[in-house]
């Protein structure tokens, strides 16, 4: 896959998924501690929310750091918008503001 097609996946998973969370593992096996604290997070909330393994396929790792401007997995994004990764999803969590971010899912 060449970046741009991963990019063209990437776009395409974030523009129809309401909440998504790109991860090192799955979703019933996340493969790393952040992204199994990210997705601990997530399901404390009871919605449905797709996670994308980016060991599956390393171009689209790669290229999942370009489109976000982000360095490190997991990366979460809500309504097509990216939230950020482990620790800016812990700290909204915390806040009371992811709760009301996913809230307001359109």
């Amino acid at each position: 896959m060449s970046k741009e097609t991963a990019i063209e996946a990437i776009e395409q998973e974030v523009k129809n998924n309401k909440i998504i969370l790109f991860a090192k593992g799955t979703k019933e096996q996340p493969r790393c501690g952040f992204s199994s604290a990210t997705i601990q997070i997530l399901n404390s909330y009871n919605i449905p929310f797709k996670v994308v393994n980016v060991l599956e396929d390393f171009e689209l790792k790669e290229a999942l750091k370009d489109y976000s401007e982000w360095p490190t997995i997991p990366q979460l994004y809500v309504n097509s918008e990216f939230v950020g990764g482990c620790d800016i999803t812990r700290e909204l969590h915390e806040s009371g503001e992811l709760k009301n971010l996913l809230a307001n899912i359109t």
